[in-house]
Formats: C-alpha cells, sequence, structure tokens
C-alpha cells in the first residue's frame, strides 16, 4: 500500500521552471517518485501535470495529449529565443494589420504540417540539450516534427504591437514557433510574450492547485490526489474478476474479446486502476501494473 500515488494537477507560477515545480512538489509530499509530462518553459504559466509515486510510470499517457494555450503576441520584435525571456535579434516597423487579415493567416495553419523545434528548446541531441547548445553558440540542423493545430485565433488589445491569441494543438507544438511563422506570413516579426497552458488533454487548469495551496492542503492532511485512472481515461476500460486481478498483478495474461484498442485499463470491481494491458491476440499482458490502492486494502 502507498499513501502517495496518483495525478497532481499544479498551477505553474511564472518564472519556475517545470523541474523547479517538481522539486517543491518531492519536498511539500515527502515524496522522491514526482515526475511531469508536457514542459513549461519558466516564463510560461498555467497547467502542469504531474505524477506522484508509482503513477509517474502512467506520465507517457499525459504526454500525448492535445494541449490548450492562450497568451500574447508582440509584433515587430524578434528573439533569439521567440520568446520574452530572449535577446532581441531585430526590429521592425509592424504593418498595420486588421483582425480579419490576422485570423484568415491563421487558419491557413490549420491542420497538420512540419515544425521545426527551436534551438533554444529542452530537446536533447547526443545527450545535450539544445539550449545549452545554444548558449555554446552551437547550432546544429533539427529533426522537423509532424504537428496538428486544431484551432488558433487572436485579437486585438489595446496595443497595437499585441495581439492575445487561443490555440489549440498536438503535442510537440511550440507555441512560439507558431507565432514566429503567423509574423512572416504577416510580413512582420513577433515574438511569444506571454503563455498560460489551459488544458491537456481532458484535464484543466481550473481544477490545478498552486504551489501555496497544494502545501496548505497537504499540512491539513487534504487530499490532493486523483487516482492513477485519472491518467488513462481515455483508453477503453475491461474491469476485471477478482481472479484476474490477482493474475495480473503477478504478471501473468488474462482472456477477453471485449475490447477493440491495442492497450485497455484493467480495473478491479472498485474501479481501481489495476494494471494497463497489450493485447496478445485474445490475451492480454500486464504493461503496467499498478499497487492496490489504500481503499481496497481496507475492502
Amino acid at each position: 500500500m502507498t499513501t502517495s500515488n496518483g495525478l497532481l494537477l499544479i498551477d505553474k507560477p511564472k518564472g519556475l521552471t517545470s523541474h523547479d515545480v517538481v522539486a517543491r512538489v518531492r519536498l511539500v509530499m515527502n515524496e522522491r517518485r514526482v515526475g511531469h509530462a508536457g514542459t513549461l518553459d519558466p516564463m510560461a504559466t498555467g497547467l502542469l501535470v504531474l505524477g506522484v509515486g508509482p503513477s509517474t510510470r502512467l506520465l507517457r499517457f499525459a504526454q500525448s495529449e492535445t494541449k490548450r494555450y492562450q497568451g500574447v503576441v508582440t509584433w515587430g520584435v524578434r528573439t533569439d529565443s521567440l520568446d520574452a525571456d530572449g535577446e532581441v535579434l531585430e526590429r521592425r516597423e509592424m504593418p498595420p494589420l486588421t483582425s480579419d487579415q490576422v485570423n484568415l493567416e491563421a487558419s491557413r495553419m490549420l491542420g497538420a504540417q512540419s515544425q521545426t523545434p527551436p534551438m533554444v528548446s529542452a530537446i536533447k541531441v547526443k545527450g545535450k540539450r539544445l539550449h545549452a547548445l545554444a548558449r555554446e553558440g552551437v547550432i546544429i540542423e533539427r529533426e522537423p516534427r509532424t504537428i496538428t493545430v486544431h484551432e488558433f485565433s487572436l485579437s486585438p488589445t489595446s496595443r497595437a504591437d499585441e495581439w492575445s491569441f487561443d490555440v489549440t494543438c498536438s503535442v510537440g507544438t511550440y507555441v512560439r514557433v507558431l507565432l514566429n511563422d503567423l509574423a512572416e506570413c504577416l510580413g512582420t516579426l513577433g515574438h511569444l510574450s506571454q503563455l498560460r497552458r489551459l488544458t491537456s488533454g481532458s484535464h484543466d487548469v481550473d481544477d490545478a492547485l498552486t504551489l501555496d495551496e497544494l502545501e496548505v492542503r497537504v499540512t491539513n492532511g487534504v487530499a490532493v490526489l486523483q487516482p492513477p485512472r485519472a491518467f488513462v481515461v481515455q483508453l477503453e476500460e475491461l474491469v476485471v474478476s477478482g481472479d484476474d486481478e490477482k493474475r495480473l498483478r503477478m504478471g501473468q495474461r488474462v482472456t477477453s474479446t471485449t475490447p477493440r484498442g491495442d492497450e485497455i485499463a484493467a480495473t478491479n470491481v472498485t474501479g481501481s486502476l489495476v494494471a494497463v494491458l497489450e493485447r496478445r491476440g485474445d490475451s492480454w499482458q500486464p504493461l503496467i501494473v499498478l499497487p492496490i490502492e489504500e481503499a481496497d486494502e481496507r475492502g
């Protein structure tokens, strides 16, 4: 039995790295096994999905989710990182922009496309982060990635050089690259000046805790974790019998012809996640087996 096992939603503040948030959670919850899905840059705020305890093994399911962001783009200025944390490389007089014009160009960026990651990013190449290479003045070729932009709209603010945006996109999308590309299409420059992640898959920042709220709740003994099942709500569910649950916990296969996917979530009669299973013909092999949850142990 473990008392720290599940999904934790944090509303990341500006100025902290995602790793900083993980370190704070480890300290507050007195739990070494904490990880996050979907890195947010220090300048960004909003939803950070974390796994605590054995549930860190389920983080890959949160990594692949569609995400929604809101923020601000500043026209007329390009930085080396394509965001407000970078050094200014160029300034250019911006042309007059209308909402119809800007959103027409944004609509042309919808759908599947290739995007090259920026040099100032956390991607590793031969064991070294791209942003570390960029600081050394080393520029290397980056493999383009296939991304999908589902929704993308912008609206003017009280400042002519700042527009707000709302974008829903696939995992792996660099919003700052998207905005830089849009600026070029509009005949100007641009960089990301504010960014907030609102959703990741089925998870919403409205359900997230600030770090201070987390500390208060943990100190007062208030539950802060969602159950491991919350990581895999997108998977088809197979409710297993008590005997099959025992087999899965011993690493043995179970047989069922009902599910249709290649990976499914096996739950017991109480609704607790027992394991994530992979298809082997008409049988299912446990890939990830979760420990017995506290409520199950109490019976």
